[in-house]
């Protein structure tokens, strides 16, 4: 039987469910598309200041973001909007299978972290509200390392540094395929879920496992790496 992975999991909306920031965005830009505009512009622009070698937390691109976009709509975004905004993105409930699917993988032996480009004080709300963070053995913000945003290289060789393995012995899951396609370069393991509105690219690297949910992907892991108890304890 194979070596069970280390299972890495991206934190926004892999995990947790985006569409909770809908009331917000439908209240300032009576919009439905501007809550997807505003992430694609936020992981664009976190990625553009990455690769210009420019850090600012992922937070503060957000709302950066959003004032951008209501720039673009002569809207004004207040102290109260940005404030809502950011509370809302550090409670997002999880998705319905997440919680029953982490706990399955850890009940199964697998050892499971996060990897996120949200500083570890917005992760650690996130997950505490969530009701998982017990299940995580270690968390990793690349604010709190290398200062570059995810899919840079940098973020993932970090992770595998401190857990001492090799780059191969880690598996990301994650929803996005820019951040499937940053681990596989890195030399991971990849799994994507297919979340509403993700879907593979058929170019470049490509994941290792797909699944419509996070529980299509836990049935994979545990039936090639075996589907019996934990033997890390």
């Amino acid at each position: 039987m194979p070596e069970r992975p280390m299972v890495v999991f991206d934190v926004n909306e892999t995990l947790l469910d985006l569409d909770s920031l809908h009331p917000t965005f439908n209240r300032i830009f009576n919009d439905p598309a501007a809550l997807r505009l505003w992430f694609a512009n936020l992981i664009t622009y976190s990625e553009a200041l990455t690769l210009s070698g420019a850090y600012v937390p992922f937070t503060d691109i957000g709302g950066a973001v959003l004032r951008m976009l209501a720039a673009t709509r002569n809207i004004t975004i207040s102290g109260a909007d940005s404030a809502e905004l950011t509370d809302r993105f550090a409670t997002m409930p999880p998705h319905p299978e997440v919680p029953a699917a982490l706990r399955r993988l850890h009940d199964h032996g697998f050892r499971l972290f996060t990897l996120t480009d949200n500083t570890l004080e917005i992760s650690k709300r996130q997950l505490e509200r969530a009701g998982v963070i017990d299940l995580f053995e270690r968390r990793f913000s690349v604010d709190a390392t290398v200062r570059r945003h995810k899919p840079a290289p940098e973020a993932y060789h970090t992770v595998a540094g401190a857990l001492e393995v090799e780059p191969g012995d880690i598996c990301l899951i994650a929803c996005h395929v820019w951040d499937t396609i940053g681990a596989v370069a890195a030399g991971w393991q990849a799994a994507l879920i297919l979340r509403e509105g993700n879907a593979p690219l058929d170019v470049g690297p490509q994941p290792n496992y797909v699944g419509q949910d996070l529980d299509a992907i836990a049935d994979q892991l545990i039936e090639r790496y075996g589907a019996h108890g934990p033997d890390h304890m």
